[in-house]
């Protein structure tokens, strides 16, 4: 299959209605949530009346998250997509972190179907690297988007203004320049991207070259374009067109730190991203300052958010469909 019927085949709703307990149905929801890096880091285990999401620690990305919060936070996306598939198919969700397992078990009961908006947006959500047109967002808008990234002991902050923009740019180029100066990071990066559809169709996983506004390419020429022009400096360049072109930062920050609040804030991210898709808007993570672990205290007091753990850099506006990343068949996450 070639890489745009296997998007087709992917990015599309499936019908719910047959069987609230067609599980592999959830899963497949589940799997269309955001990763890092688009790794995946999940295993959903099945049960009677239950869904385990649980780590897929082979899938780590220690060089750009050495603490594993990104990976546990993608386990939180993949949960809030699995709750609302469940709603829509007749299925009451009520999830608990298990500290055994450090996943999240997920118990059903059934109740009345209902077909959310947030639901209707999970084939739309994407993480769209490109510049956005800088309209401003109304406050019904940036209502809808507070309320859909608050969680329990989560928040999310908000900033519009062109001295904030410019602040998050600083703190951006910083986490750059960081970044890229470490040769693992490099490494693991290349290791992640998908320079062509053949490649990305064959993974199922990883960064579509295109979706980050690069060609479609064999492997050997995209790394051989990475290498003369794969540095902090043209990462500055962009970022700072990005950022400015954005109609709003978004910061999800947590008030406790630890495997459950990371699970929570990918919830809460999650939420947030959808909501954005309904309402027509594209996101798209500007996660340096908190991936960069000296930058990270730096950057929460800078926002004014003190000793709390901001989680994701979001940026949010109008702006084009990018191409899409794929996703890995429901049997190969199911453990």
């Amino acid at each position: 299959m070639n890489y745009s019927d296997t998007v087709s085949e992917i990015w599309c709703h499936d019908e719910l209605a047959v069987s609230p307990y067609d599980y592999r149905a959830l899963v497949r929801y589940a799997t269309l949530a955001a990763s890092s890096h688009n790794t995946q880091p999940w295993i959903f285990k099945l049960e009677s009346n239950r869904i385990w999401v649980l780590p897929d620690l082979s899938r780590r990305c220690p060089a750009v998250d050495p603490d594993d919060h990104h990976l546990y936070a993608s386990l939180g996306c993949a949960t809030e997509n699995l709750l609302l598939a469940a709603q829509a198919a007749g299925l009451k969700g009520h999830p608990r972190f298990d500290a055994s397992t450090t996943g999240v078990q997920i118990e059903f009961e059934e109740t009345t179907a209902v077909r959310s908006a947030l639901f209707d947006a999970i084939p739309l959500r994407q993480c769209s690297r490109s510049e956005y047109d800088g309209v401003p967002l109304t406050e019904k808008e940036l209502k809808q988007l507070q309320d859909a990234g608050h969680g329990d002991g989560v928040s999310v902050l908000l900033m519009t203004d062109g001295a904030h923009k410019d602040l998050v740019t600083g703190f951006v180029a910083k986490g750059n320049d960081a970044q890229f100066a470490d040769p693992a990071w490099a490494h693991e990066l290349r290791s992640w991207i998908r320079f062509s559809g053949k490649e990305a169709v064959h993974s199922g996983d990883g960064l579509y070259g295109p979706a980050m506004g690069n060609p479609d390419v064999p492997r050997w020429l995209g790394l051989l374009a990475m290498k003369a022009t794969f540095s902090a400096k043209n990462q500055n360049k962009k970022d700072r067109r990005h950022i400015q072109s954005s109609s709003a930062i978004a910061v999800i920050y947590s008030e406790t730190d630890g495997i459950p609040h990371w699970i929570e804030a990918g919830r809460c991210y999650q939420r947030l991203a959808l909501q954005a898709a309904a309402l027509g808007l594209r996101t798209a993570f500007i996660n340096q300052p908190v991936e960069v672990a000296k930058l990270r205290p730096e950057f929460a007091h800078a926002i004014g958010i003190g000793d709390c753990r901001p989680d994701f850099i979001v940026r949010i506006g109008h702006g084009p469909e990018m191409p899409r990343s794929l996703r890995r068949p429901v049997e190969d996450v199911l453990g």
